[in-house]
């Protein structure tokens, strides 16, 4: 059974949650504020987190900092804050998702699932391992080494990565990569969400994120890694 960490300070909200994740097979553990919630994060290792942004003690910007930098947890932040700005920070911490006050029970649970299946991939039905000089990816585990560092990557990073590694040298548009990002179409679309996973995974994977050589940006396209049979082109 997988568990699902409720981190929301209102308790109507909560419970309203945690019923629907119930409702659906789902362990639910409920905290009511970032430490607690922390406390829980570590002592279960949750599948999932839905975290509040506006938290008594520590805000949902900082605990979704310290959840990242101790796991790959996937999150989804729930606040009544619905500006593009606001969204875009989130996945720049490393949310997976954004889901805007009020909103469907329904739908979240729809949302759920879609970034739970996207985690729990069936080992046996892709290559288990992409390597590209010292960047390592293993698919099977989940796992990004650089010159033998292990690096934690959240669940949109790897699907992107992913995408990338497996077909070298192919340009992928913003559209492509987004529907790598959500597949079901479930998620509300921000305009620069895969540019905002593309920085956060040059700063993982470049000697120099500012000049990056692994990750290439096609102008006014999308994105390509790196192809090692064709000659250095100079970084963009």
């Amino acid at each position: 059974m997988q568990t699902v960490l409720v981190i929301e300070d209102d308790q109507n909200t909560a419970a309203l949650v945690t019923l629907y994740l119930e409702r659906e097979g789902f362990r639910t553990l409920t905290a009511g504020d970032g430490p607690a919630g922390l406390a829980l994060a570590r002592r279960h290792q949750p599948n999932l987190v839905i975290l509040d942004l506006m938290l008594p003690e520590m805000d949902g910007w900082e605990v979704c900092r310290r959840l990242r930098q101790a796991s790959d947890v996937p999150v989804i932040m729930l606040t009544a804050r619905g500006e593009e700005i606001d969204r875009v920070a989130g996945l720049t911490l490393g949310a997976d998702d954004y889901v805007v006050k009020p909103f469907s029970p329904r739908e979240l649970m729809a949302r759920v699932k879609a970034i739970l299946r996207r985690t729990s991939r069936l080992p046996d039905q892709h290559p288990t391992e992409l390597v590209h000089q010292d960047i390592e990816l293993n698919l099977e585990k989940r796992r990004l080494r650089v010159k033998n560092e292990t690096i934690p990557l959240t669940p949109h990073e790897h699907a992107l990565l992913e995408a990338l590694m497996a077909a070298p040298g192919r340009t992928f548009t913003r559209d492509e990569l987004l529907d790598r990002l959500y597949p079901q179409g479930e998620a509300v679309v921000i305009e620069r969400v895969v540019d905002v996973h593309i920085g956060k995974l040059r700063q993982k994977i470049e000697p120099d994120p500012g000049h990056p050589r692994h990750i290439l940006t096609a102008r006014g396209i999308g994105y390509r890694f790196a192809d090692p049979s064709e000659p250095e082109e100079p970084a963009t």
